[in-house]
């Protein structure tokens, strides 16, 4: 498993595992972070990763994106 922040731009990957505190996981659920569901880095801007993940783009910081544990 990697790391979404370490995922090359435009490679869709399966999410395995979003770790954290409660908080963290649940406000990453919300956003549509969940086992099982594909993603991939549409851009990077700033300290933030934009990711394309169910049809619409969200962006998330660097911290959070090294949380989001995806398939090699």
């Amino acid at each position: 498993m990697m790391p979404l922040s370490l995922a090359d731009m435009g490679e869709e990957k399966i999410i395995m595992k979003v770790g954290g505190s409660p908080e963290v996981r649940k406000h990453l659920e919300t956003l549509g972070f969940v086992s099982g569901c594909p993603v991939s880095i549409v851009n990077t801007f700033g300290g933030n990763i934009i990711v394309n993940i169910k049809d619409t783009r969200v962006a998330v910081s660097r911290g959070m994106a090294q949380k989001i544990m995806l398939s090699d």
